[in-house]
């Protein structure tokens, strides 16, 4: 259902930290043109945390809105509560959303059961949930087991995968039926040779045709090409996470002239040293002069 390059899309600020609508508009306009399968608003990129619910439902609309029959919307709706998951999801699902990421609910670290019923309630709704397993973020992980009970509900239909393990790939899809996203842009290429179909990418907004490329690439069966294009991305998909997402992609797309650096405190801007190594990188791949 869900294949090649989805956007995980920053929320622009402007200078008074502010969500800058237009510019999101404008974002969204250069994912169009650099080819990529769909966007990802309100995700961990798009600063979910320090947004508010009308916040939320506004950038969601407007990405549907803007993202036009040209490409798919999966909507960030996930939460630690699920009474708050079902209120954001049907939200996304009546503004027209083509699916719900749906985040493994934070800090309070549900058993596997809890999980499982947490999940299962989303779906549904009936809006297609793509899950993100990211324990990284939430200290609590999607087991193997418990994704192959949930492939078995109709409407999830997808895992976004950011354990950090290709092996997981392996694991899950020897035992089930789902798609599968890469949740770490130097993950794609081997994921993808495992089997993923995919990825939700934080690149892809400073370079979305050289990242949708790699990915077509590799669903073709080219490996050598996308191999050869992964090696070059490379230093661009280490660097955006010089500091914590989503502060250097949206320094980045700074640097190029497309936002205001502006973010929600607790998330501050990189320091001097971090965004010269940056500005180097992005030079280094002619995104910047």
């Amino acid at each position: 259902m869900f294949e090649g390059v989805y956007t995980a899309i920053v929320t622009p600020f402007d200078r008074q930290g502010e969500v800058d609508y237009g510019k999101f508009r404008e974002l969204i306009a250069m994912q169009k043109e650099g080819g990529v399968a769909g966007i990802v608003p309100v995700g961990t990129t798009g600063e979910s945390p320090t947004l508010d619910v009308p916040e939320h439902e506004k950038v969601i609309e407007t990405a549907v809105q803007a993202a036009g029959d040209t490409l798919q919307v999966i909507a960030g709706t996930g939460g630690n509560a699920t009474s708050e998951a079902l209120v954001l999801t049907r939200h996304a699902q009546e503004a027209g959303a083509a699916a719900t990421l749906q985040v493994t609910p934070y800090y309070n670290k549900p058993s596997q059961e809890g999980l499982y019923r947490h999940f299962s309630a989303v779906a549904d709704v009936g809006l297609p949930v793509v899950l993100y397993n990211v324990p990284g973020r939430v200290s609590c992980e999607i087991a193997v087991d418990t994704v192959v009970r949930l492939a078995a509900h109709p409407r999830i239909v997808a895992l976004k995968e950011a354990g950090g393990s290709a092996d997981r790939v392996s694991a899950i899809l020897s035992r089930c039926d789902i798609g599968i996203l890469s949740g770490d842009d130097g993950l794609t290429f081997p994921m993808m040779a495992l089997g993923a179909r995919g990825v939700i990418s934080v690149a892809s907004n400073v370079a979305p045709k050289a990242v949708s490329e790699m990915a077509r690439l590799a669903l073709a069966g080219q490996w050598e090409e996308a191999r050869r294009l992964h090696y070059k991305l490379y230093p661009l998909f280490t660097d955006l996470f010089l500091d914590t997402n989503p502060v250097p992609v949206k320094a980045a797309l700074a640097m190029m002239g497309l936002v205001e650096e502006t973010y929600r405190l607790p998330l501050c801007p990189l320091s001097d040293a971090k965004k010269e190594a940056l500005r180097k990188t992005l030079q280094a791949q002619g995104l910047v002069a």
